[in-house]
């Protein structure tokens, strides 16, 4: 598998804080780790950050680790089920570092020591302090280490510093010479080379498609599970009446779109006819290093929601919702974009999910004409949206993505964003993380979240009687609770 590595631009302050010392000698620390695994690639994801104690660790031009800090921090990982990294120095260093002897020899002298005592590999990384750029390598055994392809800092910005070995440097064509210009060759090299997935291609997903391949984006995935219908066309830009008539896949449309947009000499497009609600859709975003969240539904924004934070891929999120008058004139709409990433506020914290839809859409509630039924809610399809007003919604995600990568004036993302159409007014949402967020406390936690994904949903028309006991319990406990609401 591919491997990588991801951190918080929070646990980078500490470890530059510790390693990029005043002296300009070499340093070294430890952290811990735990693994993110998609279909192709497995991440490690930095958890917590060990410093040395007195008399742990030497700094004499070369630091040394010595043996009893990484049996200390090798003990504290086994007691949560973590792998130790080791991490050093390379002062006034530039970009992707190899190992030197001695380094080869100090990571291959602890990695039996690691395996023993927490039964994980050894992950050795290098600070590039010039620059801040960082490399990483996995020990499978005591001879060669597996080199990662990139190490993600994830925050308000996302920086990536890319193995050119492992996935090379995109050749820019002359139809990107508008786009270069925005953000530089430099930037755009490493733009160019994110994978980035679109989790639902209708209005708006297919839209934020075209856009990217079109900005060289060389490696797009598109995720879907719905056919293009005749009702899709006023909003579908790009996809026809013949889409409509052979019940052509949303994914299918997408990479055609993007395929005809795409401006990268190497431009591929990943087809997902899968849910991210189920393992196997869930493996595959994990493979990515953005995702957009362009659904509309609560249980698939709840599992992305846990990505963002739990496996260190940011989540790029919107929707829109139009209100009408009862003259059937239009009364207003509004529409948001956010950001997922530590450091901003979750879709829960923000408003933008609630978790009992989420209990509901997972337990196939939203779906069952009994419980529409019983409880009394609007059985429709959800707030219209238009085409006219659909490009305001990709605008706003493209512009997030923007932020993210490209950091325009070093501000990266802001806050959540909302826009409301009648007065036309763009405003900042002040919304806080939670100090009690269980999204965002589980940050960093990898293989270990808790599980949203599943393939125990059933299609609408099953019977409960099919369904597993979990959810008959579920389904069972939420009615009774509306009825005793209605009493």
């Amino acid at each position: 598998m591919n491997l990588s590595v991801a951190m918080t631009s929070e646990a980078v302050a500490e470890l530059d804080h510790h390693l990029n010392r005043d002296d300009g000698q070499e340093d070294v620390c430890i952290a811990t780790y735990v693994w993110s695994t998609g279909t192709e690639r497995k991440s490690a994801l930095i958890r917590d950050i060990i410093l040395p104690r007195d008399g742990e660790r030497f700094v004499r031009g070369n630091a040394e680790f010595t043996g009893a800090y990484v049996v200390r921090a090798a003990t504290e990982a086994r007691e949560r089920g973590e792998g130790i990294v080791l991490l050093h120095s390379h002062p006034g260093a530039h970009g992707w570092q190899g190992l030197s002897g001695p380094d080869h020899n100090t990571e291959s002298e602890y990695e039996r020591v690691a395996r023993a005592i927490t039964g994980m590999p050894l992950v050795g990384m290098t600070l590039a302090t010039a620059e801040q750029a960082w490399s990483a390598r996995v020990w499978y055994d005591r001879t060669t280490p597996t080199f990662a392809e990139s190490v993600r800092v994830v925050g308000e910005r996302l920086n990536v510093t890319w193995n050119d070995k492992a996935r090379r440097r995109p050749v820019a064509t002359a139809f990107q010479r508008r786009t270069i210009a925005a953000w530089g060759d430099r930037r755009h090299a490493s733009i160019a080379r994110l994978k980035i997935l679109v989790i639902g291609v209708g209005s708006v997903g297919l839209d934020v498609v075209a856009r990217l391949a079109a900005t060289g984006i060389e490696h797009v995935g598109v995720m879907d599970i719905d056919i293009v219908e005749d009702l899709n066309l006023d909003r579908m830009i790009g996809a026809t009446r013949e889409d409509a008539r052979a019940g052509r896949r949303k994914t299918e449309v997408a990479a055609r779109i993007a395929r005809q947009a795409a401006t990268a000499a190497n431009f591929t497009v990943a087809v997902h006819d899968l849910s991210v609600t189920t393992p196997q859709g869930l493996a595959a975003a994990l493979d990515y290093d953005i995702i957009f969240s362009c659904v509309d539904r609560p249980w698939p924004r709840g599992v992305l929601n846990a990505v963002a934070y739990a496996d260190l891929i940011p989540v790029i999120d919107g929707g829109i919702a139009l209100d009408t008058l009862p003259t059937g004139e239009m009364r207003g709409g509004t529409w948001r974009a956010h950001t997922l990433v530590p450091g901003r506020p979750c879709m829960v914290c923000s408003g933008q999910l609630r978790l009992n839809e989420l209990s509901l859409d997972r337990a196939g509630l939203l779906d069952d004409p009994e419980y529409i039924r019983e409880s009394g809610i609007n059985p429709g399809t959800g707030s219209p949206n238009v085409a006219a007003l659909a490009a305001s919604v990709s605008a706003g995600l493209l512009a997030q993505f923007v932020s993210l990568v490209a950091a325009p004036g070093g501000m990266g993302v802001p806050a959540p964003l909302r826009y409301m159409l009648a007065i036309h007014q763009l405003e900042h949402i002040p919304a806080k993380s939670g100090a009690f967020c269980v999204y965002e406390n589980e940050t960093a936690r990898g293989d270990q979240r808790p599980a949203l994904a599943d393939d125990l949903r059933l299609p609408p028309h099953a019977s409960n009687a099919a369904k597993s006991p979990l959810w008959q319990r579920l389904t069972a406990f939420i009615r009774g609770a509306i009825v005793r609401q209605r009493q």
